[in-house]
This record gives structure tokens, C-alpha cells and sequence, in this order.
């Protein structure tokens, strides 16, 4: 699933390729009778009801919350995306021939000859229309902790977040979505292992300089993944269809049974699943 670089990159691909268009029209192939998806396009009824509302609308802005995109237009509507397990968003100047690609599911049809196509392999992904006065508040947003970026968000108040479950392994602790937003088991792994931190270490159990220590890996690793694109190990391509480089960079994500590179460490990389969620680290020197 796409993570907080990933939904990044693609939000600051859209501002530079759709802002001030309108949307002309929109399609889809989706139809479902799951309830979950009644307030979704999936839903050929809600779907009507979308259409209607988004037609010779202008895209003033977007935006990213957690690992949601949002899609700010005139008239006081915010159109929300969530890529969920292999959604992609593609910007093109080509029409009908989207329909034929084989996982576009979604167009918008946009002005100056430009389409946003949304492809979906799987069909999990989720697009609906919120009030962009109450969006926040909506019960698609309204959960999610604060934003690992912001710059609002201090040591203190992440040593607080993470102290508000103190009997939780630190693994599961960065990927409740509640308690920090946006990281997932690829940048978990990644900032523990620079923390040198186990992933089963209980917060309680966590030193104030190992917080330190954490808190710095998550900016830079988010931030060095989002200077590169994202990461496009599964199936994330950015706005172009073009892959991010932050695979390339992966200390512990997937690389089971290779040596540590950690300076001086003889340790071996390993897996384990924990939580129900898989964990990458070193053997040795994450304690």
C-alpha cells in the first residue's frame, strides 16, 4: 500500500498538472452491491449522485491527509482518494482509449485535453465527495493522527503520541494510523532499523535518547523518499506512470537473509510477523 512518500509525491504531481482545470465529465466500470462501498463510486447510485456534483466544477487545490489524497473545487466539495493496495493516479491528454487499458476503473475528463485516470488492480481503492468545510471531520478523516512532516510536530509531542500506548510493541505503535498518520511496514522497518531499535520493544521500554533517535530516522527516511519519488518495490508508479527510487535505498524492508550494512555490525537481516504485520530487522544490533 502506498505510504505517506508515495501519497505525497502524487499530490505534488497533481498540483502541477491539474489545479484551475475543470472537470468536463467522468467515468467508470466499477458497480458493486457491497454496503461498504455505498458511499463510494463503486456504487452505481452514489456514482450519479458524484457525477452530478463534481461536472463544471474547477479544481482549486489538492492535498494530502495521511495516506489519502484530497481534491479541493469550487462549490465547497472535496473530492477523496485513497489508493489503498495498488491504486495509482495517472495525468494523460488521452480519452477513450483509457477505458481499454486493462485496471483504469475511473476518468475524470478534465479541461485542456487533460484526463486523471485512476488504475486499480485490485479494486480496493475509494473515491467519494465530502463537504470541504466538515472533511476533516468527516468519518473518512477524522481518526488519523498528526502529520510526521508538520512542523508543528515536535519530540515532545511524539514521545507523547507514543506514550499514549505504553504496553505496545513499537511496530504496531508506527503503523496505527490513530497515533502517527501515514507510516506503513515499509517505513516502520526503515526507521527502526536506523534507530537501532527492536521492533518488539514496548514503548515503556523505549530510553528518552532512543526516542531522539527515532524521531530524527522518521523525518529524514520520509523525507529522503519523497526527494526520490516514493518507493515502487509493490506496484506504486508516480502521476507519469514512473517509478520512485527509494527501493534502491532499503536497509531492512525486504532484504531477508542479507547482511546488515550498518558500519561494524555482523548481524543478519530477518523477518518476522508481528501483530499480524510483517517486521524486517537486523538481528544484531536493533535491541
Amino acid at each position: 500500500m502506498p505510504e505517506l512518500p508515495e501519497v505525497e509525491t502524487t499530490v505534488r504531481g497533481l498540483k502541477k498538472e491539474i489545479i484551475n482545470l475543470k472537470i468536463l465529465d467522468v467515468w467508470t466500470d466499477l458497480n458493486t452491491k457491497d454496503k461498504r462501498k455505498n458511499d463510494t463510486v463503486a456504487n452505481p447510485k452514489y456514482f450519479t449522485y458524484f457525477r452530478q456534483e463534481v461536472k463544471n466544477k474547477k479544481i482549486l487545490s489538492a492535498e494530502r491527509r495521511a495516506k489519502n489524497i484530497l481534491i479541493n473545487l469550487s462549490g465547497n466539495g472535496t473530492i477523496l482518494i485513497h489508493l489503498k493496495m495498488t491504486g495509482n493516479l495517472f495525468v494523460s491528454s488521452k480519452s477513450n482509449v483509457l477505458r481499454e487499458e486493462k485496471f483504469v476503473h475511473f476518468i475524470f475528463y478534465l479541461s485542456k485535453n487533460k484526463n486523471l485516470a485512476f488504475s486499480d488492480m485490485r479494486k480496493f481503492g475509494k473515491i467519494t465527495l465530502l463537504n470541504t468545510k466538515t472533511a476533516h471531520d468527516s468519518k473518512h478523516l477524522k481518526d488519523f493522527g498528526p502529520e510526521p512532516l508538520d512542523k508543528s510536530f515536535t519530540l515532545q509531542k511524539f514521545k507523547e503520541r507514543l506514550n499514549k500506548k505504553p504496553n505496545s510493541k513499537i511496530k504496531t505503535i508506527l503503523l496505527d494510523q490513530t497515533v502517527i498518520a501515514g507510516i506503513g511496514n515499509i517505513y516502520s522497518d526503515e526507521i527502526l532499523w536506523q534507530a537501532s531499535i527492536h521492533p518488539e520493544r514496548k514503548i515503556s521500554k523505549i530510553k528518552d535518547t532512543e526516542f531522539k533517535k527515532m524521531f530524527e530516522a522518521m523525518k529524514e527516511i520520509l523525507n529522503k523518499s519523497i526527494r526520490l519519488g516514493g518507493d515502487s518495490m509493490s506496484d506504486y508508479l508516480n502521476i507519469y506512470g514512473k517509478p520512485g527510487k527509494f527501493q534502491n535505498e532499503h536497509k531492512a524492508y525486504h532484504r531477508t537473509g542479507e547482511k546488515c550494512s550498518k558500519l561494524g555490525c555482523k548481524g543478519v537481516i530477518i523477518r518476522k510477523v508481528i501483530n499480524g504485520r510483517s517486521a524486517h530487522f537486523c538481528s544484531v544490533h536493533q535491541i
